[in-house]
């Protein structure tokens, strides 16, 4: 399945356990505001724990994106950066809150989520400031997850709370194959807590 998400805009989709879904940026500055919900609507995106888990303050390949439960919901198996945000979360509009009604969700539902294509790292001054890179994202820029269960993914275009460029539209694809047997993401970040999500996860949806 392919979609295109115009600048400024919010999307949503059921994604199968197994599949992969693909966020190509189709213009420089890009920023895809994206939430994770585990079908059953137990399991949310946790990044503290994604981060405190695999030693990281980005989000990068290699890395799994687990839930408040200690499950993997989705494994970032390929990107063409190795920085996207998570650590200010959504941008300040209504466009995710309305997209999670549509699915029977409210505002307290909005949680955590990873800003794909966007790079905030910390400076080194006396107050560790977050700074935003506004040349990070380029056109052509892609990033592909593998669910690991089955998933409700929301995406919202809107331009990161930090920038002052015009937000850009994304492209998505969820390939409609799906991986019986899903390969173990390798490089450095996957420490013992992610691979324990994964065998976790594959024993509950076995």
């Amino acid at each position: 399945m392919k979609h295109e998400i115009p600048a400024a805009a919010a999307w949503s989709a059921p994604v199968r356990a197994g599949r992969t879904i693909t966020l190509t940026a189709l213009a420089d500055n890009a920023n895809a505001s994206t939430l994770i919900i585990g079908a059953d609507r137990l399991d949310r995106l946790n990044i503290p724990d994604t981060l405190k888990s695999q030693m990281s303050a980005r989000i990068r390949a290699g890395m799994v994106l687990m839930s408040d439960r200690g499950l993997a919901l989705a494994t970032v198996v390929a990107s063409g950066s190795d920085w996207h945000d998570c650590l200010i979360g959504a941008p300040p509009d209504r466009l995710l809150q309305l997209e999670l009604a549509k699915h029977g969700f409210g505002a307290a539902d909005l949680h955590g989520s990873v800003n794909f294509f966007s790079k905030v790292r910390v400076t080194d001054d006396a107050r560790a400031s977050l700074t935003f890179d506004p040349d990070h994202a380029r056109t052509g820029d892609s990033v592909t997850l593998r669910a690991e269960q089955d998933l409700l993914v929301f995406v919202s275009t809107a331009a990161h709370p930090l920038s002052t460029t015009e937000p850009a539209p994304i492209a998505v694809h969820i390939e409609t194959s799906v991986q019986t047997e899903p390969a173990e993401p390798g490089g450095p970040e996957l420490r013992a807590e992610a691979v324990r999500a994964l065998e976790l996860t594959r024993e509950l949806i076995a």
